[in-house]
Protein backbone atom coordinates (compact mmCIF):
# COMPACT_ATOMS: atom_id res chain seq x y z
CA UNK A 1 0.00 0.00 0.00
CA UNK A 2 1.16 3.54 -0.72
CA UNK A 3 2.11 5.92 2.03
CA UNK A 4 0.25 9.28 1.94
CA UNK A 5 3.19 11.16 0.43
CA UNK A 6 3.49 8.62 -2.36
CA UNK A 7 0.19 9.78 -3.84
CA UNK A 8 1.79 13.10 -4.76
CA UNK A 9 2.88 13.66 -8.34
CA UNK A 10 6.60 13.36 -8.93
CA UNK A 11 6.80 16.89 -10.38
CA UNK A 12 5.42 18.28 -7.11
CA UNK A 13 7.56 16.12 -4.83
CA UNK A 14 10.71 17.05 -6.74
CA UNK A 15 10.06 20.80 -6.57
CA UNK A 16 11.73 22.26 -3.45
CA UNK A 17 9.92 24.79 -1.25
CA UNK A 18 10.69 28.46 -1.81
CA UNK A 19 14.28 29.18 -0.85
CA UNK A 20 13.09 32.37 0.79
CA UNK A 21 10.91 30.53 3.31
CA UNK A 22 13.87 29.10 5.25
CA UNK A 23 15.00 32.58 6.28
CA UNK A 24 11.61 33.58 7.61
CA UNK A 25 11.48 30.35 9.59
CA UNK A 26 14.88 31.22 11.08
CA UNK A 27 13.39 34.44 12.50
CA UNK A 28 11.52 32.43 15.12
CA UNK A 29 13.06 33.15 18.50
CA UNK A 30 15.17 36.06 17.24
CA UNK A 31 14.60 39.67 18.26
CA UNK A 32 15.84 43.01 16.96
CA UNK A 33 16.13 41.63 13.43
CA UNK A 34 16.11 44.08 10.51
CA UNK A 35 14.50 42.43 7.53
CA UNK A 36 15.61 43.35 4.04
CA UNK A 37 14.14 40.10 2.78
CA UNK A 38 10.49 40.62 1.92
CA UNK A 39 9.67 42.09 -1.49
CA UNK A 40 6.87 44.14 -0.01
CA UNK A 41 6.43 47.92 0.21
CA UNK A 42 6.57 49.27 3.74
CA UNK A 43 3.98 51.89 2.81
CA UNK A 44 0.36 51.44 3.85
CA UNK A 45 -2.05 51.18 0.92
CA UNK A 46 -3.11 54.75 0.00
CA UNK A 47 -6.19 55.90 1.90
CA UNK A 48 -8.29 56.48 -1.21
CA UNK A 49 -8.00 52.78 -2.08
CA UNK A 50 -8.78 51.63 1.45
CA UNK A 51 -11.74 53.99 1.66
CA UNK A 52 -13.09 52.67 -1.63
CA UNK A 53 -12.91 49.09 -0.34
CA UNK A 54 -14.68 50.05 2.89
CA UNK A 55 -17.40 51.83 0.94
CA UNK A 56 -17.86 48.78 -1.30
CA UNK A 57 -18.30 46.55 1.72
CA UNK A 58 -20.76 48.97 3.30
CA UNK A 59 -22.77 48.92 0.06
CA UNK A 60 -22.84 45.13 0.08
CA UNK A 61 -20.71 44.69 -3.02
CA UNK A 62 -19.68 41.23 -1.89
CA UNK A 63 -21.00 39.00 -4.67
CA UNK A 64 -19.37 37.26 -7.63
CA UNK A 65 -18.35 39.41 -10.54
CA UNK A 66 -17.91 38.25 -14.11
CA UNK A 67 -15.20 35.60 -14.37
CA UNK A 68 -13.08 38.12 -16.25
CA UNK A 69 -13.64 40.78 -13.60
CA UNK A 70 -15.66 43.97 -13.37
CA UNK A 71 -16.01 45.56 -16.79
CA UNK A 72 -15.31 48.98 -15.25
CA UNK A 73 -12.01 47.70 -13.89
CA UNK A 74 -11.05 45.98 -17.14
CA UNK A 75 -11.78 49.23 -18.97
CA UNK A 76 -9.73 51.24 -16.47
CA UNK A 77 -6.77 48.86 -16.86
CA UNK A 78 -6.97 49.05 -20.66
CA UNK A 79 -7.18 52.85 -20.51
CA UNK A 80 -4.06 52.95 -18.33
CA UNK A 81 -2.10 50.60 -20.58
CA UNK A 82 -3.01 52.65 -23.64
CA UNK A 83 -2.01 55.91 -21.94
CA UNK A 84 1.30 54.69 -20.46
CA UNK A 85 2.57 52.16 -22.97
CA UNK A 86 0.49 52.57 -26.12
CA UNK A 87 -0.88 49.04 -25.63
CA UNK A 88 -4.27 48.45 -27.20
CA UNK A 89 -6.32 45.70 -25.51
CA UNK A 90 -10.08 45.16 -25.77
CA UNK A 91 -11.64 45.10 -22.27
CA UNK A 92 -14.33 42.71 -23.48
CA UNK A 93 -12.17 39.79 -24.57
CA UNK A 94 -8.46 40.48 -24.03
CA UNK A 95 -8.08 40.80 -20.26
CA UNK A 96 -8.72 38.76 -17.11
CA UNK A 97 -8.62 40.19 -13.61
CA UNK A 98 -6.73 37.63 -11.50
CA UNK A 99 -5.91 36.85 -7.88
CA UNK A 100 -2.55 38.61 -7.96
CA UNK A 101 -0.05 38.58 -10.80
CA UNK A 102 0.99 35.15 -9.51
CA UNK A 103 -2.28 33.59 -10.67
CA UNK A 104 -1.86 35.33 -14.01
CA UNK A 105 1.58 33.73 -14.43
CA UNK A 106 0.22 30.33 -13.43
CA UNK A 107 -2.70 30.26 -15.87
CA UNK A 108 -0.49 31.68 -18.62
CA UNK A 109 2.02 28.85 -18.20
CA UNK A 110 -0.63 26.14 -17.83
CA UNK A 111 -2.49 27.30 -20.93
CA UNK A 112 0.67 27.21 -23.08
CA UNK A 113 2.95 24.44 -21.83
CA UNK A 114 2.61 20.81 -20.76
CA UNK A 115 4.46 17.48 -20.82
CA UNK A 116 7.11 17.43 -23.54
CA UNK A 117 7.24 21.24 -23.81
CA UNK A 118 10.06 23.53 -22.72
CA UNK A 119 9.84 26.97 -21.14
CA UNK A 120 12.96 29.16 -21.10
CA UNK A 121 13.50 30.96 -17.80
CA UNK A 122 16.29 33.58 -17.59
CA UNK A 123 17.90 33.29 -14.15
CA UNK A 124 18.24 34.55 -11.42
CA UNK A 125 14.47 34.95 -11.36
CA UNK A 126 11.31 35.20 -9.28
CA UNK A 127 10.97 31.95 -7.35
CA UNK A 128 7.52 30.98 -8.69
CA UNK A 129 8.36 30.59 -12.38
CA UNK A 130 10.12 27.23 -12.23
CA UNK A 131 7.54 25.81 -9.84
CA UNK A 132 4.65 26.78 -12.12
CA UNK A 133 6.40 25.19 -15.10
CA UNK A 134 7.07 22.01 -13.12
CA UNK A 135 3.48 21.78 -11.92
CA UNK A 136 2.28 22.07 -15.52
CA UNK A 137 4.39 19.01 -16.34
CA UNK A 138 6.62 21.00 -18.69
CA UNK A 139 10.41 21.35 -18.54
CA UNK A 140 12.03 24.54 -17.26
CA UNK A 141 15.12 25.46 -19.29
CA UNK A 142 17.43 27.78 -17.32
CA UNK A 143 19.23 30.60 -19.09
CA UNK A 144 21.94 32.11 -16.90
CA UNK A 145 22.10 35.90 -17.08
CA UNK A 146 25.45 37.61 -16.59
CA UNK A 147 26.40 40.45 -14.28
CA UNK A 148 28.73 41.88 -16.93
CA UNK A 149 25.59 42.40 -19.05
CA UNK A 150 23.83 43.93 -16.04
CA UNK A 151 21.62 40.82 -15.99
CA UNK A 152 19.98 41.74 -19.29
CA UNK A 153 18.94 39.01 -21.72
CA UNK A 154 20.79 38.94 -25.05
CA UNK A 155 19.53 37.38 -28.25
CA UNK A 156 22.73 35.34 -28.51
CA UNK A 157 22.00 33.68 -25.15
CA UNK A 158 18.40 33.06 -26.16
CA UNK A 159 19.35 31.36 -29.41
CA UNK A 160 21.48 28.85 -27.49
CA UNK A 161 18.43 27.70 -25.49
CA UNK A 162 15.73 27.51 -28.15
CA UNK A 163 14.83 24.03 -29.39
CA UNK A 164 11.94 22.48 -31.30
CA UNK A 165 10.30 21.86 -27.92
CA UNK A 166 10.40 25.50 -26.80
CA UNK A 167 6.87 26.79 -26.24
CA UNK A 168 7.47 29.93 -24.18
CA UNK A 169 9.96 32.41 -22.78
CA UNK A 170 9.35 34.11 -19.44
CA UNK A 171 10.58 37.69 -19.57
CA UNK A 172 10.64 39.71 -16.35
CA UNK A 173 11.80 43.33 -16.49
CA UNK A 174 12.16 45.32 -14.31
CA UNK A 175 13.67 42.26 -12.70
CA UNK A 176 13.32 40.56 -9.36
CA UNK A 177 15.87 39.92 -7.83
CA UNK A 178 18.51 41.87 -9.78
CA UNK A 179 16.85 45.25 -10.34
CA UNK A 180 17.80 45.13 -14.03
CA UNK A 181 15.72 46.74 -16.77
CA UNK A 182 15.72 46.44 -20.56
CA UNK A 183 15.21 49.28 -23.00
CA UNK A 184 13.38 49.23 -26.32
CA UNK A 185 16.71 49.03 -28.15
CA UNK A 186 17.74 46.00 -26.07
CA UNK A 187 14.40 44.23 -26.47
CA UNK A 188 14.10 44.78 -30.23
CA UNK A 189 16.62 42.07 -31.30
CA UNK A 190 14.85 39.54 -29.09
CA UNK A 191 11.51 40.40 -30.65
CA UNK A 192 12.93 40.23 -34.17
CA UNK A 193 14.31 36.75 -33.48
CA UNK A 194 11.20 35.40 -31.75
CA UNK A 195 8.85 36.81 -34.36
CA UNK A 196 10.10 34.06 -36.69
CA UNK A 197 9.45 31.33 -34.08
CA UNK A 198 6.33 29.66 -32.69
CA UNK A 199 7.18 30.83 -29.18
CA UNK A 200 5.00 32.80 -26.78
CA UNK A 201 6.51 35.38 -24.40
CA UNK A 202 5.06 35.67 -20.91
CA UNK A 203 6.08 39.20 -19.95
CA UNK A 204 5.90 39.80 -16.19
CA UNK A 205 5.89 43.58 -15.77
CA UNK A 206 4.73 43.85 -12.17
CA UNK A 207 7.44 46.46 -11.44
CA UNK A 208 6.69 48.58 -14.52
CA UNK A 209 5.97 51.73 -12.46
CA UNK A 210 9.19 51.38 -10.49
CA UNK A 211 12.01 52.47 -12.78
CA UNK A 212 14.57 55.18 -12.08
CA UNK A 213 15.89 57.42 -14.81
CA UNK A 214 14.58 55.36 -17.74
CA UNK A 215 10.88 55.03 -18.53
CA UNK A 216 9.65 51.45 -18.68
CA UNK A 217 9.16 49.98 -22.15
CA UNK A 218 6.80 47.02 -22.47
CA UNK A 219 7.80 44.05 -24.62
CA UNK A 220 4.19 43.96 -25.82
CA UNK A 221 4.74 47.36 -27.50
CA UNK A 222 6.86 45.69 -30.18
CA UNK A 223 4.46 45.25 -33.09
CA UNK A 224 5.98 42.07 -34.51
CA UNK A 225 5.44 40.24 -31.19
CA UNK A 226 2.30 41.86 -29.78
CA UNK A 227 -0.05 38.98 -30.59
CA UNK A 228 2.34 36.42 -29.09
CA UNK A 229 2.85 38.25 -25.80
CA UNK A 230 0.98 37.40 -22.59
CA UNK A 231 1.23 40.61 -20.58
CA UNK A 232 1.14 40.23 -16.77
CA UNK A 233 0.85 43.01 -14.20
CA UNK A 234 -0.90 43.81 -10.95
CA UNK A 235 -1.47 46.20 -8.07
CA UNK A 236 0.79 44.76 -5.34
CA UNK A 237 3.99 46.72 -5.92
CA UNK A 238 2.97 50.04 -7.49
CA UNK A 239 0.02 50.69 -5.18
CA UNK A 240 1.37 48.91 -2.07
CA UNK A 241 -1.48 46.39 -2.25
CA UNK A 242 0.39 43.13 -1.67
CA UNK A 243 -2.17 41.61 0.69
CA UNK A 244 -5.09 42.55 -1.54
CA UNK A 245 -4.05 39.95 -4.15
CA UNK A 246 -5.14 41.57 -7.38
CA UNK A 247 -3.52 41.31 -10.81
CA UNK A 248 -4.41 41.04 -14.46
CA UNK A 249 -3.33 39.36 -17.66
CA UNK A 250 -3.76 40.66 -21.21
CA UNK A 251 -3.24 38.84 -24.50
CA UNK A 252 -4.71 38.05 -27.90
CA UNK A 253 -8.37 37.11 -27.52
CA UNK A 254 -7.75 33.52 -28.61
CA UNK A 255 -5.17 33.06 -25.83
CA UNK A 256 -7.31 34.81 -23.22
CA UNK A 257 -10.28 32.58 -24.04
CA UNK A 258 -8.25 29.49 -23.12
CA UNK A 259 -6.67 31.01 -20.00
CA UNK A 260 -10.16 31.96 -18.87
CA UNK A 261 -11.15 28.27 -18.70
CA UNK A 262 -8.47 27.58 -16.08
CA UNK A 263 -9.40 30.74 -14.17
CA UNK A 264 -13.12 29.81 -14.24
CA UNK A 265 -12.65 26.33 -12.87
CA UNK A 266 -9.96 27.16 -10.30
CA UNK A 267 -10.85 30.65 -9.08
CA UNK A 268 -14.24 31.93 -10.36
CA UNK A 269 -13.30 35.59 -9.89
CA UNK A 270 -11.09 37.93 -7.90
CA UNK A 271 -12.64 39.42 -4.71
CA UNK A 272 -15.29 41.91 -5.73
CA UNK A 273 -14.68 44.68 -3.18
CA UNK A 274 -10.97 44.65 -4.05
CA UNK A 275 -11.83 45.11 -7.71
CA UNK A 276 -13.92 48.19 -6.91
CA UNK A 277 -11.04 49.63 -4.89
CA UNK A 278 -8.63 48.98 -7.78
CA UNK A 279 -10.71 51.21 -10.06
CA UNK A 280 -10.04 54.13 -7.74
CA UNK A 281 -6.38 53.11 -7.52
CA UNK A 282 -6.01 53.47 -11.28
CA UNK A 283 -8.07 56.62 -11.63
CA UNK A 284 -7.10 58.61 -8.53
CA UNK A 285 -3.79 57.42 -7.07
CA UNK A 286 -1.05 58.17 -9.60
CA UNK A 287 0.31 60.87 -7.30
CA UNK A 288 0.64 58.27 -4.53
CA UNK A 289 2.50 55.92 -6.87
CA UNK A 290 4.91 58.69 -7.83
CA UNK A 291 5.44 59.69 -4.18
CA UNK A 292 6.38 56.12 -3.26
CA UNK A 293 8.58 55.75 -6.34
CA UNK A 294 10.57 58.85 -5.39
CA UNK A 295 11.18 57.49 -1.91
CA UNK A 296 12.30 54.15 -3.31
CA UNK A 297 14.69 56.04 -5.56
CA UNK A 298 16.25 57.84 -2.59
CA UNK A 299 16.60 54.56 -0.69
CA UNK A 300 18.03 52.88 -3.78
CA UNK A 301 20.86 55.37 -4.03
CA UNK A 302 21.49 55.25 -0.29
CA UNK A 303 21.76 51.46 -0.04
CA UNK A 304 23.87 51.25 -3.20
CA UNK A 305 26.34 53.88 -1.96
CA UNK A 306 26.40 52.25 1.45
CA UNK A 307 27.26 48.83 0.03
CA UNK A 308 30.05 50.29 -2.10
CA UNK A 309 31.51 52.12 0.93
CA UNK A 310 31.46 48.88 2.92
CA UNK A 311 33.41 47.20 0.12
CA UNK A 312 30.64 45.01 -1.25
CA UNK A 313 30.51 44.97 -5.04
CA UNK A 314 27.15 45.93 -6.51
CA UNK A 315 25.72 47.46 -9.65
CA UNK A 316 23.19 50.26 -9.39
CA UNK A 317 19.71 48.77 -9.97
CA UNK A 318 17.50 50.62 -12.43
CA UNK A 319 14.14 49.13 -11.54
CA UNK A 320 12.01 47.31 -8.93
CA UNK A 321 13.18 47.74 -5.31
CA UNK A 322 16.08 45.31 -4.86
CA UNK A 323 19.87 45.35 -4.89
CA UNK A 324 21.76 42.19 -5.84
CA UNK A 325 25.30 42.54 -4.43
CA UNK A 326 28.18 40.32 -5.48
CA UNK A 327 29.86 38.68 -2.44
CA UNK A 328 32.14 36.22 -4.22
CA UNK A 329 35.30 37.86 -2.90
CA UNK A 330 34.24 37.07 0.69
CA UNK A 331 34.83 33.38 0.01
CA UNK A 332 31.43 32.51 1.49
CA UNK A 333 28.58 30.86 -0.33
CA UNK A 334 25.41 32.92 -0.65
CA UNK A 335 23.64 30.79 1.94
CA UNK A 336 26.52 30.85 4.42
CA UNK A 337 26.85 34.64 4.07
CA UNK A 338 23.14 35.18 4.76
CA UNK A 339 23.05 32.62 7.59
CA UNK A 340 25.87 34.37 9.42
CA UNK A 341 24.52 37.85 8.67
CA UNK A 342 21.23 36.87 10.27
CA UNK A 343 22.47 34.83 13.23
CA UNK A 344 25.48 36.98 14.13
CA UNK A 345 24.28 40.48 13.21
CA UNK A 346 20.48 40.13 12.92
CA UNK A 347 20.03 41.35 9.36
CA UNK A 348 17.81 39.28 7.12
CA UNK A 349 18.78 39.17 3.45
CA UNK A 350 18.01 36.42 0.95
CA UNK A 351 20.76 34.32 -0.64
CA UNK A 352 20.97 34.57 -4.41
CA UNK A 353 20.52 30.82 -4.67
CA UNK A 354 16.89 31.25 -3.59
CA UNK A 355 16.43 32.63 -7.10
CA UNK A 356 18.17 29.68 -8.84
CA UNK A 357 21.71 28.34 -8.89
CA UNK A 358 22.64 31.33 -11.09
CA UNK A 359 22.38 33.45 -7.94
CA UNK A 360 25.32 31.76 -6.19
CA UNK A 361 27.76 34.44 -5.03
CA UNK A 362 25.04 37.08 -4.57
CA UNK A 363 22.35 38.06 -2.11
CA UNK A 364 19.16 40.07 -2.50
CA UNK A 365 18.23 42.95 -0.23
CA UNK A 366 15.15 45.08 -0.62
CA UNK A 367 15.02 48.84 -0.23
CA UNK A 368 11.25 48.69 0.23
CA UNK A 369 12.10 48.93 3.94
CA UNK A 370 12.40 52.26 5.71
CA UNK A 371 15.50 54.42 5.35
CA UNK A 372 16.09 54.06 9.10
CA UNK A 373 16.14 50.27 8.77
CA UNK A 374 18.45 50.46 5.77
CA UNK A 375 20.90 52.70 7.62
CA UNK A 376 21.05 50.38 10.63
CA UNK A 377 21.29 47.28 8.41
CA UNK A 378 24.27 48.78 6.60
CA UNK A 379 26.04 49.48 9.91
CA UNK A 380 25.55 45.87 10.99
CA UNK A 381 26.58 44.59 7.59
CA UNK A 382 29.78 46.62 7.76
CA UNK A 383 30.65 45.08 11.12
CA UNK A 384 30.05 41.64 9.64
CA UNK A 385 32.14 42.27 6.53
CA UNK A 386 35.00 43.58 8.68
CA UNK A 387 35.17 40.19 10.45
CA UNK A 388 35.64 38.25 7.22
Amino acid sequence: MKKPGEFIREEVRNTPPSGIRKYFDMLSGLSDVISLGVGEPDFVTPWQIRESAIYSLEKGRTHYTSNTGLLELRQAVCNMLRKKYNLDYNPLNQIIITVGASEAIDIAIRSIAGPGDEVIIPEPCFVAYKGCVNFAGATAVPLQLKEENRFKLTVEQLKECVTKKTKALILAYPNNPTGAIMTKEELRPIADYLSTKDIVVISDEIYADLTYGTKHFSFAELENMHDKVIYVNGFSKSYSMTGWRLGYVCAHKDIVAEMLKIHQYAIMCAPSFVQYAAIDALEQCEADVERMRKQYDARRRYIYNGLIEIGIDCFLPEGAFYVFPNIKKTGLTSERFCDRLLMEHKVLAVPGTAFSSAGEGYFRATYASSLENIKEALKRMERFVNTL
